[in-house]
């Protein structure tokens, strides 16, 4: 039942050609109705880097929790990342606080069994997504990838980062990668994001005070909660995306950990850099966890390379974050990457930054890690070795559909 490793016929047929940027309230008006959730203004951003801040600040929030958790992920397993935040999840549902999890049976294969049958036990409801069953084989490919944790429904977490020791300090292994805590009325959508995804997972319906209490406004930044999914009328991040950049006017600049999208979107690219848009990209280097998808990727890079393209690749370690700032006026956060599966085949899960203020934040965070990154240069690309074509070429089979 492999059929659903190929992803769905392609939604967005041609590219969109906007006589307007991306400030201009015709951008905001039309992302706001076609993506069908709200821009939602009064809210703050904390960035959260790398693992140990990340962790902390979850179980923090989480053991602060009085009405209800909602937690969402890919990866989860390792004693001192999903063990911590496991003890934490249990310490909320024994002192009577409403607790969801629903962690991805594949990305949690790795786990130990006894971490879910203790929060079980403890009163925790624990939802493994898309864990093998008769049913819904023809659905197996199609994971969570989102990352979420809502509590009181006041409170969101989103970022790049999974729940798994590779985030943790461990020499040069430590994933790179920023995570963001969320306060104001803009995390009513990322609860009912992950209502939603409750809902078709267990059949539950998440309602009440409890996850939709009354929300007031926490700072100065407008964001915007987007939900994709594989089903028809659901693909959201692909044709935003593609808006966003064909609406570009300066900068679009973008960090990712996999980078392997459709050729319309890197001919959306090319076409950004041939009409005066300085595109840069960052993406892992070397250290990237899979290999087979960074030479897949390398082999498709001359056209953008030759129009002006910048790619930067990052050297200290795995690069993980997923982040896109245009024009320091629009950005995108949370758990998407810019390769055929989070944007065809995944579910995912993303906020939006509306003016100068949040867009300029983003963009600076992956200027700052470009500073530890190397440019790849259009020379390189055609001097890489004959081994690197041919292993390019074998990845670029199987790229399209892991």
């Amino acid at each position: 039942m492999l059929f659903n490793a190929m992803p769905k016929p392609i939604r967005l047929q041609s590219l969109p050609t906007p006589d307007y940027g991306i400030a201009d309230p015709r951008f905001q008006r039309s992302m706001g109705a076609l993506l069908n959730y709200p821009l939602v203004e009064g809210n703050e951003v904390t960035v959260l880097r790398n693992g140990e801040a990340i962790y902390s600040a979850m179980i923090e929030a989480v053991d602060q929790a009085k009405h209800s958790v909602s937690f969402e992920t890919y990866e989860f397993w390792g004693e001192d990342s999903a063990g911590a935040l496991s003890d934490a999840l249990v310490r909320a549902a024994e002192r009577g606080v409403r607790v969801h999890a629903l962690i991805d049976f594949i990305g949690s294969r790795s786990a130990a069994p006894e971490k879910f049958e203790r929060m079980q036990a403890a009163g925790v409801e624990v939802e493994l997504w898309r864990k093998p069953s008769w049913y819904q084989l023809a659905r197996f490919n199609h994971r969570t990838h989102r990352k979420l944790l809502l509590v009181d429904g006041g409170v969101g977490f989103t970022g790049g980062a999974n729940i798994a020791n590779n985030w943790l300090p461990e020499g040069d292994k430590t994933y790179r990668d920023n995570h963001f805590l969320i306060r104001g009325p803009v995390v009513a959508s990322m609860q009912s994001t992950f209502a939603e995804s409750w809902l078709d997972a267990r059949g539950d319906w998440l309602h009440g005070e409890a996850y939709f209490p009354e929300l007031e406004q926490q700072g100065a930044l407008t964001l915007q909660m987007v939900n994709s999914s594989p089903r028809e009328g659901r693909h959201r991040m692909r044709p935003m995306l593609l808006y966003a950049i064909s609406a570009a006017q300066s900068q679009i600049t973008a960090a990712t950990a996999y980078f392997y999208p459709d050729q319309a979107f890197l001919d959306a690219l090319r076409d950004a850099a041939q009409r005066g848009v300085q595109v840069r990209i960052l993406v892992p280097g070397d250290s990237i966890d899979q290999g087979y998808l960074r030479q897949a990727s390398v082999n498709r890079w001359g056209e953008m390379l030759a129009a002006g393209v910048e790619l930067y690749e990052y050297q200290p370690a795995m690069y993980h974050s997923k982040l896109i700032s245009i024009d320091d006026q629009w950005a995108s956060i949370g758990s998407t990457n810019l390769d055929n599966r989070s944007l065809r085949i995944n579910g995912e899960a993303n906020v939006n930054l509306y003016g100068e203020k949040g867009a300029a934040m983003i963009r600076e965070l992956i200027d700052e890690d470009m500073a530890d990154a190397e440019r790849y240069t259009l020379e390189q690309w055609r001097q890489r070795g004959w081994s690197t074509r041919f292993w390019g070429a074998v990845g670029s089979i199987i790229g399209p559909h892991l």
